[in-house]
């Protein structure tokens, strides 16, 4: 499982001009799965995410998680994390999780991440544009 994890001001998920999801103050965390995922992967991605010490307490220092600050998780599926292109110039994604296999982690993952916090989506596998102001700028890269 791979996560690319962004700290937001605001961000929101749009496909065929709806909105899908919203969220102020939080994090935007694309997300891929592998054929071996398993529950555990997901347990530790999620709990990773609400726990993550990236936001500034009162002396300007990374101390404080996004459930410390009453942040909120805008999730995000997104296979090409998997995108390999070690050779050639086209991406594999040999290891990605088959789609339905990966729609059904996704789901997954997201149930676990509601129980940490408010968590909004996007839409599995559909074209989506994801607009975010970017805080900090801070990218963490979660793999597992």
């Amino acid at each position: 499982m791979r996560a690319v994890v962004q700290r937001v001001n605001r961000a929101r998920v749009v496909s065929e001009d709806v909105e899908l999801g919203a969220i102020d103050r939080g994090l935007v965390v694309l997300v891929a799965f592998r054929a071996d995922d398993e529950e555990e992967q997901l347990r530790w991605v999620a709990e990773k995410l609400w726990g993550l010490r990236i936001f500034p307490d009162e002396a300007d220092r990374m101390n404080r998680s996004a459930r410390d600050v009453g942040g909120s998780l805008l999730l995000v599926s997104q296979f090409t994390l998997y995108g390999d292109v070690r050779r050639g110039r086209r991406p594999s994604f040999v290891e990605a999780a088959p789609p339905e296999q990966a729609e059904r982690l996704y789901d997954r993952f997201v149930e676990i991440c509601c129980e940490g916090g408010p968590v909004e989506t996007g839409s599995f596998g559909a074209m989506m544009s994801v607009e975010l102001v970017n805080d900090g700028p801070v990218t963490i890269l979660l793999e597992r």
